[in-house]
């Protein structure tokens, strides 16, 4: 199970991190916290060093109720942090996080290797076509709405059957364009109830039946720090219970803002198996 980043092949099979930078000042846990170029090297070079095999850069928050920013504004946040990495750091592999087709293209033009995207195509209609014609990677994730809506679109006849469904849907689109390397991500918080965020990891290994490589986002969300009457500061300990039962059920990336922690994770389950 491999996909191409830049003529490089990335085995799959053993699990993979990828380490979350996130250039918005209203991310829900590190929203501001790397502002100034410095700050920002200093997070990347932590997380490789730790052992993130992609960086994924993000200038959109994507939390309930974010404010929606333009798409200069996108670009103006995320194009001169990727292209600042790779003037320091020219073998760093990294993923953008965006659903805007045009900051795609220009992220992977200035040097990304990856694109992700909360939404599978469906809030930027040119976003597969632009994916093909791109020849990188794409993560699909399930959410239903955007941002603002989400958390009014959680009625599911059957939750996990809901998921495949779309997949399905979104892969055969993929595919008949010609988008090689897929990757899904199950969207743990993005139109979902707190119940069927729970219900979701229960049935994670379900995904399989995909035939396809699963990320795992549940680095420091609310189904954690909410169940334990905490915070997103102080939910480090319930993320590496989330990710080891990811690894388990068959996660085969694990998006985190801890990535010590993460390979930790990593490397005792594999020794499971």
């Amino acid at each position: 199970m491999t996909i191409n980043c830049k003529g490089k092949l990335i085995d799959l099979s053993t699990p993979k991190i990828m380490g979350i930078l996130n250039v918005t000042p209203d991310s829900f846990y590190d929203g501001g916290n790397y502002k100034n170029t410095m700050a920002i090297m200093s997070q990347v070079k932590t997380m490789t060093s730790q052992g993130a095999t992609f960086i994924d850069v993000g200038g959109y928050s994507s939390r309930p109720d974010a404010d929606d920013v333009s798409v200069d504004e996108e670009l103006q946040r995320v194009i001169p942090i990727i292209e600042m990495i790779l003037n320091e750091c020219p073998d760093t592999l990294i993923s953008v996080d965006t659903f805007r087709s045009q900051v795609a293209q220009q992220a992977i033009k200035s040097g990304a290797c990856m694109v992700n995207d909360i939404s599978a195509g469906h809030l930027d209609e040119e976003m597969l076509k632009t994916i093909a014609n791109l020849n990188v990677p794409y993560i699909m994730m399930h959410m239903r709405g955007n941002p603002k809506t989400m958390k009014s679109l959680t009625n599911y006849d059957d939750l996990v059957a809901d998921i495949l469904f779309y997949f399905s849907e979104r892969i055969a689109k993929a595919r008949a364009l010609g988008i090689v390397d897929l990757i899904i991500d199950p969207g743990f918080g993005f139109a979902k109830t707190l119940e069927q965020n729970y219900e979701l990891l229960n049935k994670f290994e379900l995904l399989r039946m995909t035939d396809l490589p699963i990320l795992a986002g549940l680095s420091r969300k609310s189904m954690i720090y909410k169940t334990l009457n905490s915070s997103s500061e102080e939910a480090l300990n319930g993320t590496t219970v989330f990710n080891t039962i990811a690894l388990q059920k068959g996660a085969n990336i694990l998006r985190v803002h801890d990535v010590k922690e993460a390979l930790e994770c990593i490397t005792l389950t594999q020794q499971l198996h």
